[in-house]
């Protein structure tokens, strides 16, 4: 009993640590390849849509706003 409960107490530490969006170059490929025949894109734009995933620059947010410059966000007390 008290050998299983230090096995279980230990198997985080004996465990691999990786984070979960670590992938390979072949495995992002092979999600950027599904992603581009899901939508049905061909030619230039499926070429664009890969290398655009494969970038890993694809925020759909847009650029974050500099700082200054603008009115203050409701709510903020500056």
């Amino acid at each position: 009993m008290r050998v299983a409960l230090v096995l279980i107490c230990a198997l985080p530490f004996l465990l691999p640590a990786q984070p979960a969006s670590a992938l390979t170059k072949a495995q992002k490929m092979e999600t950027c390849k599904f992603g581009a025949d899901d939508q049905k894109l061909t030619g230039a734009k499926r070429n664009a849509f890969i290398a655009r995933c494969m970038s890993n620059k694809d925020d759909k947010r847009g650029q974050a706003p500099k700082s200054g410059g603008g009115p203050a966000p409701y709510g903020s007390y500056q």
